[in-house]
């Protein structure tokens, strides 16, 4: 036997104890549910790695051309050769893209730990192979049924030496060489394809029919001549009653050796719709970042003496949701968007009283005092990581019930990966690259095809958290026209992007090279991807959106392509970012926003016709005052706002005299006040507290008699029962705010008062939550592990799995199955002893207080008081153990 074959491992923990510390921390980075908890040692970790569950997660994030490589597994002989998977995926003529990529993805796969051996012995383990593998209750991807010796299990002998013996061999001995001779048969190209070439044309059509899958058919009891041509050849199998199959073997001769009609090795590009000018973009954008604050704003100014109830269920009600959208003056879907991104922000939350209402909370008068752009940082990276989802507003959950705003049921943990995915895909084109949007979910569709769930093109979840990305960066202002901005940019932490007009376009060395994956482009990098230069953990490709088949260069970037070197490419995939990462990022972005966003204006144009134009945003007093003093008629460039009586009326109730307004408006108009609104203001003004109304439970006083008999006269009055208690005074039967708003909408303009008889002041008051914290996303399983983590992980590991392995001298009677031996207590401690003076290790079985046993490798320091102070192979570290938890002892062999 050769060395190589006493060195291949003959299992996947043994796989998994060959690898450098580097590649397990690639591993349990890739897959971050193998370390929760940190497992004892690599057998354990292997154990764990081929559980259903695991083994379903990391399929789920292999893209398309890696999950086929493992589909092909799945129907090679177990174990199979390197040769023998390539001639699965490219066939009998070969593809040079597939032979390009796939070290990429078998590279994919062992990293994982979903494959491991070396190329002459390739495994999938063993779950892999049990979900992917075809059978008649989950058909294989590939479309490829069971081979002949599974196919005929069940068949009787007789009948498989008939159809060996119509097959043109000779009959054998037992039924086992008859299904080896009938393999032999249809594995060998030229036999298959002399006895094929024997079938009628109609026994062809059926197996062309059957070739791509799924691969069973029906038939009768009395099947026709052509197909029982073929099932007496063993061309056709039966399974079951009135079912037979199309044994793997003959269908990839069909299929000359394919186990995929198409293999994807390559990542579709994300082609560009259109492309506008950088400067153009950042505008824009900028633009809508200013939109959004405001609606924000102006949704948080609604609210802010308290919001609508809380649905008993949770959420927003339908009705309160659109009396939001009519006060935003946007439709019901874009207004679940805001309400959603303010309460991701913590801008919002419920106020936990007894009639529940949503109001602002504390963070909100925060938030208000920072500059605009750090504010929309904030509302950016909130909505990044936010995993509840609006775009499922108005949608039905698993119990057919309405999924309402701000309402349980809206979390989906993909959302925030798919949000950066579809950023970072924009973030690597050129600078004003608008993309396709079809091309970006094709894009997806290729990098999770498992977790899509979907190949016939509708839309899967996936598909609609990406369709809702670009549409909410639009509205957010991360993006403009439909193509990434600076500070969209900056936000995600990539690199400026090199282009006509950008700031990178005149770094030294950028030359002609693009910043998108079309021609020009490094095809280089493309190979280097292409042979197993990915991002450890994604199952994504290393390569860019250059090495696809339209980009005019080759796809596996081979020795001799002399291609210009592109150096300012944005990364095919940019990793999410950290705590700090994202303060950096987020300070970045506010610097590029910043000079873009208007400067707060400090005045207003008054007109004649009692309007005020504000020609851009207002300096907040300014905005508050004015938003009290007049009501606002049109928003857009130019805000318009309009004086009518009741606006004056209510910046009188709030404390302003009519010299106060008169002040306000000669200081902070760019034109004469008009005469129309002096008059206005001094006609409200003059008859504004005329009329007292207080508590009678109400009345009315005034100096003028004549005034309380003109309204006693009045019909309308009649609603309010008024009587005179004197000359000056009338009394009501209704509250005085009932009273106040009768009189007020007679025409009349009556002030509350006191009991003092002091003019009451009518203040907004404003409603505030207690301290709330921001929603958690919900994670998309255990988080990656950082590397202080990874670190600790795997010393603990290698530590346990050296206690586990390491040779011992038999001593004491071993437990069944070769577990811990036991040894008595005198013979523990003078083995312990023993070591103390030699310096030897030991390998110990210990129960620790909760009652859990372990197996350890230590050194002995001391002994005493019936403790060993020893240190600890196993913990890297030096600790106590009491002696009479130490179950058994042993020296260690002294190989």
């Amino acid at each position: 036997m050769s060395p190589e074959a006493h060195s291949a491992p003959r299992s996947l923990a043994e796989a998994l104890r060959a690898r450098d510390d580097s590649s397990l921390a690639a591993l349990l980075r890739s897959r971050p549910d193998l370390v929760t908890p940190v497992p004892t040692d690599l057998t354990q970790l292997a154990t764990r790695a081929g559980t259903r569950a695991s083994v379903l997660r990391a399929l789920e994030r292999l893209d398309r051309f890696a999950l086929q490589t493992a589909e092909a597994l799945a129907v090679a002989p177990d174990p199979a050769s390197y040769d023998t998977l390539l001639g699965l995926m490219a066939g009998d003529a070969g593809d040079p893209a597939v032979a390009g990529a796939l070290p990429r993805a078998l590279g994919t796969l062992r990293e994982q730990a979903l494959v491991w051996g070396g190329d002459d012995r390739l495994r999938l383990v063993r779950t892999a192979r049990e979900v992917l593998a075809p059978s008649p209750q989950h058909p294989s991807p590939t479309g490829l049924g069971p081979t002949v010796r599974e196919a005929t299990s069940g068949m009787s002998p007789g009948r498989i030496q008939e159809i060996v013996t119509t097959a043109g061999l000779p009959s054998t001995h037992d039924p086992v060489s008859a299904v080896a001779a009938l393999t032999a048969l249809f594995t060998h190209r030229k036999k298959l394809a002399r006895l094929l070439g024997q079938a009628p044309e109609a026994a062809r059509e059926v197996l062309s029919r059957l070739v791509w899958g799924p691969p069973y058919g029906q038939v009768t009891a009395d099947p026709a001549a052509h197909l029982r041509w073929l099932l007496d050849r063993g061309l056709l199998l039966p399974t079951a009653p009135g079912t037979v199959v199309l044994p793997r073997e003959v269908a990839l001769h069909l299929r000359a050796g394919r186990a995929h009609r198409a293999a994807e090795p390559l990542p579709p590009a994300v082609a560009p719709a259109a492309t506008h000018s950088a400067r153009v973009v950042d505008a824009t954008a900028a633009g809508q970042a200013y939109t959004a604050l405001a609606t924000v704003e102006e949704l948080l100014k609604e609210w802010d003496e308290g919001g609508p109830a809380v649905l008993r269920a949770g959420g927003l009600s339908v009705r309160d949701l659109k009396r939001t959208a009519v006060a935003l003056d946007v439709s019901e879907p874009v207004a679940a968007f805001w309400v959603e991104l303010a309460y991701a922000a913590g801008l919002i939350a419920s106020d936990g009283e007894a009639d529940e209402r949503y109001a602002a909370t504390p963070a909100y008068d925060e938030w208000l005092e920072q500059p605009p752009a750090e504010r929309w940082v904030r509302l950016a990276q909130a909505w990044l990581a936010a995993t509840r989802t609006p775009g499922l507003v108005g949608g039905r959950d698993a119990k057919d019930r309405t999924l309402s705003a701000l309402g349980p049921g809206l979390d989906r943990s993909a959302a925030p990966e798919v949000r950066h995915r579809v950023l970072s895909l924009l973030a690597g084109m050129g600078p004003g690259a608008v993309p396709d949007a079809e091309s970006v979910l094709a894009r997806l569709r290729w990098e999770r095809p498992l977790r899509g769930g979907r190949r016939d093109g509708e839309d899967d979840l996936r598909s609609r958290l990406a369709r809702w990305t670009l549409s909410e960066a639009e509205l957010l202002g991360l993006t403009g026209r439909g193509a990434l901005s600076s500070h969209g940019r900056a936000l995600l932490g990539a690199p400026p992007a090199a282009g006509p007009g950008s700031p990178a376009a005149e770094a030294p060395g950028a030359g002609s090279s693009t910043a998108g994956g079309g021609p020009g482009a490094d095809a280089g990098e493309a190979g280097t991807g292409a042979t197993g230069a990915g991002t450890a953990g994604t199952g994504a490709p290393g390569h860019s959106d250059s090495a696809h088949p339209d980009s005019g260069h080759p796809a596996s970037g081979g020795p001799g392509d002399k291609l210009p070197v592109h150096r300012h490419r944005v990364p095919d995939r940019l990793v999410p970012l950290s705590g700090p990462e994202q303060a950096v990022a987020g300070a970045a972005a506010a610097r590029l926003l910043a000079p873009l966003l208007p400067e707060p204006l400090d005045h207003v144009l008054l007109q004649a016709d009692l309007t005020a134009v504000a020609p851009g945003p207002l300096r907040r007093p300014l905005a508050d005052m004015l938003g009290v003093l007049a009501d606002v008629e049109s928003k857009g460039g130019a805000t318009v706002y309009r004086f009518t009586p009741a606006s004056v009326r209510r910046a009188l109730d709030a404390g302003r005299t009519a010299a106060d307004l008169h002040a306000f408006l000669t200081e902070h108009s760019r034109t004469p006040v008009p005469q129309p609104l002096a008059y206005l203001i001094d006609d409200v003004a003059r008859r504004h507290g005329h009329l007292r109304v207080g508590a009678a439970s109400a009345y009315v006083r005034c100096d003028d008699d004549a005034l309380l008999n003109e309204i006693l006269a009045d019909k309308r009055a009649a609603a309010l029962r008024l009587r005179r208690l004197a000359p000056t005074v009338l009394a009501a039967p209704a509250d005085p705010a009932t009273l106040l708003e009768g009189l007020r909408a007679m025409g009349y303009a009556p002030a509350a008062e006191s009991a003092e008889g002091d003019v009451l002041i009518a203040r907004a008051h404003a409603h505030r939550t207690p301290p709330r914290a921001a929603p958690e996303p919900v994670p998309d399983g255990p988080p990656p592990p950082d590397a202080t983590l990874l670190a600790a992980a795997i010393r603990a590991i290698r530590a346990g799995d050296l206690a586990a392995t390491t040779p011992r001298k038999p001593v004491g009677e071993p437990l069944a199955g070769g577990e811990l031996p036991r040894t008595s207590s005198a013979e523990t401690l003078a083995t312990v002893q023993a070591a103390v003076l030699t310096g030897d290790s030991l390998w110990i079985g210990y129960v620790n207080a909760e009652g859990a046993a372990s197996q350890r490798v230590i050194s002995p320091v001391r002994v005493e008081g019936g403790f060993v102070t020893a240190y600890d192979h196993t913990a890297d570290e030096v600790r106590t153990y009491p002696l009479h938890r130490i179950t058994g002892v042993a020296e260690l062999a002294e190989d």
